[in-house]
C-alpha cells in the first residue's frame, strides 16, 4: 500500500479549498482518505491563515513512508518557515 499526501480539493468553483490528505496513491481525487491531515486556504490573506495542519500527524506519516506531493512539501516549507519566524519574534 504505497500512501501519498496531497491536496484533496473541495469548495465552491470560485472558492477554491483544500484539504491535506494522507490517501492510496491507488484512489481518485475525490477518494476516500485515510486520514485529514489539515488544511490550505489559497485565497486567505495572512501566511498563518493559509495553511494549517497537526505536525504530529504529519510527521508520523512521512516516518511510515508517505512520500509528500511536490505541492503538499512546498506548503510544508513555507508554514514550518513562518512558525519559526513567529517563535524567534
Amino acid at each position: 500500500m504505497a500512501v501519498v499526501l496531497r491536496l484533496q480539493r473541495i469548495g465552491k468553483r470560485t472558492q477554491p479549498h483544500y484539504r491535506i490528505v494522507a490517501v492510496e496513491k491507488t484512489r481518485g481525487p475525490h477518494g476516500q482518505p485515510l486520514e485529514v491531515l489539515g488544511h490550505y486556504n489559497p485565497k486567505a490573506v495572512k501566511d498563518k491563515e493559509k495553511v494549517t495542519f497537526n505536525t504530529e500527524k504529519l510527521d508520523r506519516w512521512v516516518k511510515t513512508g508517505a512520500k509528500p506531493s511536490e505541492t503538499v512539501g512546498a506548503l510544508m516549507a513555507r508554514a514550518r518557515k513562518a512558525s519559526k519566524a513567529e517563535e524567534q519574534k
